[in-house]
This record gives structure tokens, sequence and C-alpha cells, in this order.
């Protein structure tokens, strides 16, 4: 990790110094987390133990030019091994959004960006998020101004390129949505598999502000030897909307937390979910809404389907403090094992301190049902695609829920390979 951060220290703009020094600091000071720490009881950090190097600048586009990501037509940054990539990338904004690199601020961005930056991040709530403020040398800032609609989703797509040997990547994204403005974000994360070991520390921060709409969607995709550490750090203002979604592939280590903080009346968030790990992959999600003030609402969905030898873990909290009265909060996590030998631990936890509240949540692990399968063989379906039908309905349901109809062409013929390596079934699926 050293290298990492001498590399941003001689690469970042003179305004982020500060921040790298305090993150730093921090990181020096933060233990390594173990199986003895609570929060990753579950999760090992072996794949972690060996020298990373930052991000070859000398990617082209041929590096990168398999991998597959939605093409939603609207404004899309690309990075490469963590390299802003301008020959791939489309940088047409309609008017009342800022969307500018960190390297590219101007002075008063600059500010803008320095007065937000890890004011989503609760302390303590993400261990790596020191070691993102130490390995910072850029980012990407959007502000929607205030009253702005913006039709057209907002892309940030990160990939690696499958380079030989193990690389490390920083990604930082800040979203400011101004009073009662409207837009999409989707963040994509996909490699090649073909080789090397990419290590992604990535943090994205949302700040919602009053009577704002968001809708986010977060796609990590990446696969074989790939290591992502990330998190979304949601704050939301009076009368503001958050409406996000995630997918996971599986690869060696998958890590996401996401944790959305209400600090505004009448804000309301839906969370929905996939993760997919198979063969010996780990995904690992931990989620937390805090209801900090009162007449809040959230929605959380998470589905998992593991398969093979694969591990997945789940933990859901709802925290209600004393002040949230009259807040209605859900969670759901239901999972489903295609194998005797996967894995899954799921913990959804609720902790209210108000007593006018409307809280439920609850947790299910299953297998594929014996009777359904029957049935389905008996209409003359053969045992795999009957397999692959009802794993593709168990997640179909969050699939058909997401709003931007781009992006639901994009997975769905993915999720469609994912489950199934015949091209028949695929075919069948669609």
């Amino acid at each position: 990790m050293q290298q990492a951060v001498s590399a941003a220290a001689a690469t970042a703009p003179d305004w982020l110094r500060d921040i790298q020094s305090r993150g730093r600091a921090a990181w020096q000071q933060t233990p390594m987390p173990t199986r003895k720490t609570e929060a990753w009881k579950y999760t090992s950090l072996e794949a972690l133990k060996q020298p990373f190097a930052p991000g070859s600048r000398n990617v082209t586009a041929t590096d990168v030019s398999d991998i597959r990501f939605p093409a939603l037509g609207g404004p899309t940054l690309v990075f490469a091994d963590g390299q802003f990539r301008a020959d791939l990338s489309s940088l047409e904004l309609p008017a009342g959004i800022s969307l500018v690199r960190f390297e590219d601020a101007s002075a008063e961005q600059a500010a803008l960006i320095s007065a937000q930056l890890g004011t989503a991040v609760l302390p303590h709530r993400h261990v790596f998020a020191a070691l993102n403020d130490a390995t910072l040398a850029d980012g990407v800032f959007l502000q929607v101004d205030a009253g702005i609609t913006v039709e057209a989703p907002i892309q940030i797509v990160w990939l690696t390129s499958g380079q030989s040997g193990a690389i490390s990547m920083n990604q930082r994204l800040l979203v400011s949505l101004q009073a009662n403005s409207q837009a999409t974000v989707v963040e994509t994360f996909a490699n090649a598999t073909t080789g090397g070991t990419p290590f992604t520390n990535g943090i994205t921060e949302l700040l919602v502000g009053r009577g704002a709409r968001l809708n986010h969607y977060r796609l990590h995709l990446e696969q074989g030897n790939a290591v992502h550490i990330g998190g979304v750090h949601a704050r939301l203002d009076q009368d503001s909307l958050l409406n996000g979604f995630h997918i996971a592939l599986g690869s060696a280590l998958k890590r996401i937390d996401v944790v959305v903080d209400h600090q505004g009346s009448g804000g309301h968030c839906e969370l929905d979910g996939i993760y997919l790990p198979r063969d010996r992959e780990i995904v690992d999600y931990h989620t937390c809404i805090e209801h900090s003030v009162p007449h809040c609402s959230s929605r959380e969905r998470f589905r998992g389907i593991i398969a093979d030898e694969a591990t997945a873990i789940f933990n859901g909290r709802i925290h209600i403090h004393p002040q949230a009265q009259k807040t209605r909060a859900e969670l759901s996590n239901k999972n489903l094992l295609t194998s005797n030998k996967a894995e899954v631990n799921t913990k959804p936890e609720l902790e209210i301190y108000a007593d006018d509240v409307q809280c439920a949540h609850g947790a299910t692990v299953a297998q594929l049902d014996p009777s359904t399968l029957y049935y389905l063989r008996t209409r003359g379906i053969s045992k795999e695609e009957a397999e692959v039908m009802l794993s593709y309905g168990f997640i179909n349901e969050l699939v058909e829920a997401i709003a931007e109809p781009g992006l639901q062409d994009y997975l769905k013929p993915l999720l469609a390979r994912r489950f199934s390596r015949d091209s028949r079934l695929t075919r069948h699926l669609l």
C-alpha cells in the first residue's frame, strides 16, 4: 500500500494534500480488520496480503476493448486501470450540471469539493476510508444545480485491463444534488478476467439536497481475481428521495458497505441489491440505514444466489435514533443456495430507540424447491433449464423494478449468461 500512497502524493493537486495528510495519519492509526473484528468475522483479507503497484498509464484502448458496459446515451467518464480515458468518454453536459475530475477542478470547484468531501462518511463507519483519503490523487465531482432535472443518466465507468501483476486503483465519486434537483447516476466496475490481481478501493458519497431525487446504480461486474473494498455513503436532506440499486458478480473478494443517513424529515430511501457469487468467490454486503430524524422511511431488499463453494455475507442494520419518531422501515434479505457446499451468513438487525415506529425485518435461506422443479420437469423442461429458470425468477422482481430501460436491457442478457453457459437456455430466458 505504501507505493500507492507515495504515488498519490506525487501526482495529486495541491488542494488535495491536506486531505491526503489526514488520511495517512488516520490510516496509520487504523488496525487492519481480522476475523476477530465483528464486522469482518466472516470475511478474510488474505487477498490483500501482497504488494500492490499503482495502475499503469500505458493502458491502450485495445486492452479494454473487450470489456462491455451499459450504453446509456448520457455523459460518460471512463477510467482504465485508474487513469482517465478521454478517448473512451463522452462529456456533452446539459446546462445546470458540473461534472469534473478533481485534477481539472477550478479554484471554485476545488473549494466546493474540499468543503463537501468526507462529510457523508460517518466516523468509524468505513475502515478503508482513511486509505482512500491517503491515496487520493484524482476523483469525480458531480453537482446538479437547484431545480434542474437531468433526463439522461450520467455514467462513471472504472475498467481494469487484466494486465499481469497486482495493481491498486483508488475510486472516489462525490455527488451533490442541490435543492429540488433530479438525476440518475450509474457507476460501473468491470474487468478483463485474463490475468492480474486488481484491487479497487472505492468510495462514493451522495449528498441529496432538500426535495432532490437521486437514482443511483452501482454495478460490481469484476470477476476472477479482482478485489474490491468499497463503500457508498449517502446523506439525505428534508423531503429527499434516494433510489439505490446494487449488483455484484462474484470475484476473489468484494466487500461493499452501504450507509444511508437521514438528516432531514420526510426523506425516503429504497435500496435493492443482488449478489451472485460462484466457484469459491466471496461477496460481502454490510448495509446500515440511519434514521436520525422523525417522519422518514426506508425499504431495503437484497437477494443472493450462491453457487458451488462460494460464500456470501449480508449484514443489514436499521438504526432508529431516539428522536426519529414516526419512522417506517423495512428490510428483507432472501438467499438461494444452489449447491450443498455454498454458504451464506445473513444477519438482519433492528436497533430501535424510539417508540412510535413501524419496522420489520427478515431473512431466509433456502434451496430450489424440489416440487417446483418436478412440476417443470413434467412439462418437458430439462433439469438444467428448470434450475436456470427458477434462479433467474428469484431475482427477476428486483431487475424489473429498475427504472432505467437501458440498464435493464444490459443486465438481462448478462444475468442470463451468468446462469447458463448453454446458449439455447440463454435465448430461452430472454
